[in-house]
């Protein structure tokens, strides 16, 4: 596939889709049958929803690939990423999350949309250890900085939680190398202030 890359203006990473208030902000899903729709976000330091105009780019990426398909949102956050794909079609979806607040307001947000979705309070690299269950999109946006983002690409691939052609997005800090699995394609890139967003689609066997 062509690798290509795409530009998008910086909004900031730190700030949810609407402003922020005392004690969080809003997270607004912008396309689909939940187009429009306001959410909550608790305060939480580093919590950093995907900006909206990368969100935008990503799902047209996405956009005849969503429809039917499972859907695993590692290092979830606010679920911006999954929620968006549940709103365009996905089947369902997992959200892994550690932070027990955060998790427990992404479980009202699915009630509220009534989402086929499951959040489980959980360190994703540490979930990823367990019994794999395949999917056919991830999305992996891990905090910044920690050194998340290898790790985690090697175990989804080298523990089976990847269908033969899944597509993963990776959302990392700018200056940061990734080394990804042979098996994985760059499909397209994205770059927003200090993030660095990488669309792959797996295939069965490396060249």
């Amino acid at each position: 596939m062509n690798r290509r890359r795409s530009s998008t203006p910086r909004p900031s990473r730190m700030t949810p889709a609407s402003s922020r208030g005392k004690g969080g902000g809003k997270l607004r899903i912008i396309g689909g049958k939940f187009r429009r729709r306001l959410l909550p976000v608790p305060e939480h330091p580093g919590l950093r929803p995907t900006p909206d105009r990368v969100r935008e780019t990503l799902f047209n990426w996405l956009a005849l690939e969503l429809g039917g398909r499972r859907v695993l949102d590692l290092f979830a956050g606010t679920g911006a990423l999954g929620l968006e794909a549940l709103s365009r079609g996905a089947q369902d979806a997992l959200f892994v999350e550690g932070n027990a607040k955060v998790a427990n307001t992404l479980r009202t947000n699915l009630l509220t949309l009534d989402a086929p979705g499951q959040v489980v309070t959980r360190d994703a690299l540490a979930l990823l250890n367990d019994s794999p269950q395949p999917f056919d999109i991830v999305f992996l946006d891990p905090p910044f900085r920690q050194g998340l983002a290898g790790n985690a690409c090697g175990l989804l691939e080298r523990l089976g939680w990847l269908n033969d052609e899944a597509w993963i997005y990776v959302e990392t800090e700018a200056a940061l190398p990734l080394e990804s699995p042979t098996t994985w394609k760059l499909h397209r890139e994205v770059m927003a202030g200090e993030s660095h967003g990488r669309l792959y689609r797996r295939v069965a066997s490396p060249p």
